[in-house]
């Protein structure tokens, strides 16, 4: 099965790291320049979201949203969340961490787009 959204282990630890002092947790990526530009990591449920927002997957048991405008240049594309060192978003949760979450992507292929498609 393709999977719209897929996360590194280094994301992944930062996930879990995050879920023991948050609890459960959402993922966000808008468009736009700065923090817009990359996953920003919220307490579920802190974020609302609604018909402007398109649901991509789950990572680490974590939903992962996207504005449905920047879907539309994204759709081609595998979203693959990893973890750095550096500061994180301004209201990203991962910033006292001394970490940040950051998009990286791969075109689908010709095969996956198909499955996709069904």
């Amino acid at each position: 099965m393709v999977e719209r959204v897929t996360v590194t282990d280094e994301a992944l630890k930062l996930i879990e790291t995050l879920k023991e002092t948050h609890g459960d947790l959402m993922f966000h990526q808008s468009g736009g320049c700065c923090d817009g530009s990359s996953p920003m990591c919220y307490p579920r449920g802190e974020f609302r979201t609604g018909d402007s927002d398109v649901l991509l997957g789950e990572i680490g048991d974590t939903p992962f949203y996207m504005a449905r405008d920047q879907y539309e240049y994204w759709k081609h594309t595998q979203i693959i969340v990893d973890a750095i060192d550096g500061r994180g978003g301004m209201f990203s949760l991962e910033g006292p961490e001394g970490k940040r979450f950051l998009t990286r992507s791969r075109v689908f292929t010709e095969e996956e787009r198909a499955e996709l498609a069904k």
